[in-house]
């Protein structure tokens, strides 16, 4: 187990090296934030002081050991745009919200995968079986941004139930503040992972009903509420269990498209604004945050899994 946690943890900081550089080379070439700073009318001695200012006048090699070296203390310099701040500042200041956002739509992925997973693998080529496959179709075909244009449209602008942008703030009533505010962001976010958590938890019920302990259980008069809850879901929700840390990840990196149409405070928005801005501080900052976030998440599921099934940890 010891070793095969050391292979991962070695795979992890290999794939955050390669992030650093993937990230590094793109923001260079997605133009000069010079451009960004200084005015058109600006002369060669502004741009040659604000080159040095910022290190861009130093060799590409030179610049990215610097960052490199930024990247494990934290620093990585003020941001362009929202001059005399820092990226890690203003990343830090919007990690709240986004984590707000993901852990809601966590919650409701897990709230409606379940029931209907398990209730579509019961009901097998069934008509509720059939509708199960329509909807994780569906769930996993919709753009997130056109899902979250509609439900803006249709609860927001027709009826009025919800605002369609913002945050809110959760003083003095809640309920009217910033949960009512995540609640469409967060149903966007969250649905392709209800569709594709709710195929994972049917493909693993179907696979335990098959079982012999299974039909033992149904031959002694066992209720068949009981097999299913007590006895299939426990051996079943092994694979799924695990791909809550995938699904976390993929919410966090995820949140990019579904903060910007909701106007939602979030990193996500923050890595729009700072793109447009070439603000490649910024930029930096959060494609770190958000490829450490994920090969972190994936580094928990294969420890996590290698613990639950021993097997994998031999076979790898």
């Amino acid at each position: 187990m010891q070793r095969f946690v050391i292979v991962r943890v070695l795979h992890a900081v290999i794939a955050l090296f390669a992030v650093s550089i993937i990230v590094f080379a793109l923001a260079r070439i997605s133009g000069d934030p010079l451009d960004t700073l200084l005015d058109i009318d600006a002369t060669e001695e502004d741009f040659a002081r604000v080159s040095a200012y910022w290190g861009l006048d130093q060799p590409l090699h030179l610049q990215y050991l610097r960052y490199l070296g930024n990247i494990f203390t934290g620093n990585f310099g003020e941001s362009i745009r929202w001059q005399g701040r820092s990226a890690l500042e203003l990343l830090m200041e919007r990690v709240p919200a986004t984590l707000e956002l993901a852990f809601l739509s966590l919650l409701i992925s897990a709230m409606l995968a379940l029931p209907i997973g398990v209730l579509v693998a019961v009901k097998k080529d069934t008509g509720i079986d059939y509708l199960g496959k329509l909807f994780a179709l569906l769930g996993q075909s919709i753009p997130s941004f056109w899902l979250g244009l509609i439900l803006m449209w249709v609860f927001a602008v027709q009826l009025g139930l919800l605002p369609t942008s913002g945050r809110g703030s959760i003083f003095p009533n809640v309920a009217e503040g910033s949960f009512k505010h995540l609640i469409l962001p967060a149903i966007t976010l969250g649905w392709f992972q209800v569709a594709a958590l709710m195929r994972l938890i049917r493909s693993s019920m179907l696979e335990v009903l098959d079982t012999e302990y299974v039909k033992l259980a149904r031959i002694k008069g066992i209720p068949e509420w009981k097999v299913v809850w007590k006895h299939c879901l426990r051996n079943a929700m092994i694979a799924p269990l695990t791909y809550f840390g995938l699904i976390l990840g993929g919410l966090m990196t995820g949140s990019v498209v579904t903060e910007t149409v909701f106007t939602w405070p979030g990193v996500g928005l923050l890595a729009i604004d700072a793109l447009r801005a070439r603000d490649f501080q910024v930029v930096q900052s959060v494609v770190v945050f958000f490829a450490a976030i994920y090969i972190l998440s994936n580094l928990i599921v294969d420890v996590l899994y290698a613990y639950l099934d021993p097997r994998i940890r031999y076979t790898h």
